[in-house]
Order: C-alpha cells, then structure tokens, then sequence
C-alpha cells in the first residue's frame, strides 16, 4: 500500500468525485483529461486551485479524479470539496484554513422531488372552487 496516495470523496447536488493526491508538479487530471479540457476553458480553474492556495500547497500534488453525475459546475464544486478532504488526509493541520474557507462542507441543496397531484415540487394545479 503506496503512503504518498490519498483519497477523498467529494459531493455537490448529484455530482461525485472521487479525489487522488500524488506528489508532484499540479497537474489535474479529470475522467482521463486535462481538467481545462473536461471543463472546456479556464473559467472553472480558480475553484480547483483554492483548496491548494489556502493550505499553500499549489504544485506540490498531482490530482486524479474521476467524476459522475451532475452538471459541469457541480461536478467543479464536488471536485474542490473531493481535493479539500484529500489535503485533510495528508496533513491534519490543514483542517482549520479549509474549514475557515469553507471548503469541507458539503453543500446539501439538492432538487426537491415532484409530488403526486401536483404540477411539481411546488407548483400545484390551480384550484377551482366552481
């Protein structure tokens, strides 16, 4: 069992990562692709990199990860989370600048289900008296 790999799962709405840190140069790979690819563009790169900049260890580990479910911009955000709680197992002392940043929680909003008799979750058939 290699001790320089660790392993986080991270979550958002319907979106699983599932988080590989090796050391190495920051390199992030997502569902065999670079991650600028998978995302298609840059504007997605900031929130990957936070959990790195706030424990200072930008270019220090190469991530891997798989991911599943959900939209581009939840599966970003359960990736972040996924990174988070992988630096979380590489040095416990990390655990206050994430959580400060509010990178371990995982955020609970998920659709609300429809309900029978009504037009969707909320939304119901008008109601006529006569």
């Amino acid at each position: 069992m290699a001790l320089d790999r660790f392993y986080a799962t991270g979550k958002r709405k319907t979106a699983v990562a599932r988080v590989w840190l090796t050391p190495g140069t920051g390199k992030v790979i997502v569902n065999q692709l670079d991650a600028e690819t998978y995302f298609g563009g840059t504007f997605k790169t900031p929130k990957i990199e936070k959990p790195f900049q706030v424990t200072d260890t930008a270019d220090k580990y190469d991530v891997m990860a798989t991911l599943r479910g959900g939209g581009k911009s939840a599966q970003v955000e359960a990736l972040a989370h996924g990174i988070s709680k992988a630096l979380l197992d590489v040095d416990s002392e990390n655990r206050i600048p994430l959580k400060r940043s509010g990178l371990l929680t995982r955020d609970p909003r998920v659709k609300e289900r429809k309900k029978y008799g009504q037009k969707a979750a909320r939304a119901k058939f008008q109601f006529s008296k006569r």
